[in-house]
Parts: C-alpha cells; sequence; structure tokens
C-alpha cells in the first residue's frame, strides 16, 4: 500500500507529465518526428530524469523536448522559457566571475547552479540553434 508521500510524489509526477506533454504538443516545431508517447514511456522508467524536469520547472523554466541523440536514443530536453526562468536571474557565468564581483554579487553562477541541477548549459551553437526555432 503506498504511503501519503508516495501518493503524493505521484501526483506531482502526473502533473509535471501533464505540463510537459502540453509543452510537447504546442510546440511541434522543437521535436519533429517525436512521438509524445515514446518520451513519456521513457521518462516512466527514469525517474530520476523526471525530477530533473521537475526542477527545472520549478525555478520557472519550460523544459521541453528538442530533438534525439542519434547514438543514445536519448530524448533531449532544453529549457524553452522566452526569458531567464524566474529562479535563475541575476547570475554570474561562472564561480570565476562569481569570486571576481566584490560588490552586489550575485546569488549563485550558472556553472553551479546546471551541475546542482543535473543538467549541462548550451555551447554557444546549440543556443544560436535553439534560437532559430523561437520559444
Amino acid at each position: 500500500m503506498a504511503t501519503k508521500i508516495q501518493k503524493e510524489k505521484l501526483t506531482e509526477q502526473q502533473e509535471l507529465l501533464t505540463i510537459l506533454k502540453n509543452r510537447f504538443e504546442k510546440n511541434p516545431s522543437r521535436h519533429k518526428g517525436i512521438k509524445w508517447e515514446d518520451v513519456q514511456q521513457r521518462l516512466a522508467k527514469q525517474p530520476a530524469k523526471l525530477a530533473v524536469l521537475e526542477e527545472m520547472e520549478s525555478t520557472g523554466g519550460e523544459p521541453d523536448v528538442i530533438g534525439q541523440d542519434a547514438a543514445t536514443g536519448e530524448f533531449l530536453f532544453c529549457d524553452c522559457a522566452a526569458e531567464s526562468p524566474s529562479g535563475r536571474r541575476s547570475v554570474c557565468y561562472d564561480r570565476e566571475g562569481w569570486e571576481s564581483r566584490k560588490e552586489a554579487r550575485p546569488a549563485n553562477n550558472a556553472v553551479d547552479m546546471a551541475a546542482e541541477m543535473g543538467i549541462a548549459l548550451l555551447t554557444e551553437e546549440e543556443y544560436r540553434d535553439l534560437q532559430q526555432h523561437g520559444p
């Protein structure tokens, strides 16, 4: 029998999957040829990946599928928010930049935040490519 905490976690996961599905269906140009059912099936088997997406969502991001890795078959997610998510504003790029700020030091830096969330930052090329598809 599931505990109250387990039921709450399951409800949260279902809510997140609904949000992700709605975003996926609203933006088909980001993931041509990919079916939501395939994405959902893979996420159901990888709760750690779902937890990362939940963290992205909870900081104001809008994660969505942007492709599939040809070598591994993994679905590639990216934060597709039109603006910097509210929970990830006022940050430096890396620790070096953060440490160089003597006054008005931001709360954090993007490199460390990404590592804590279990995600990778986009390269400049990936960022430019993402901009081609719009928010």
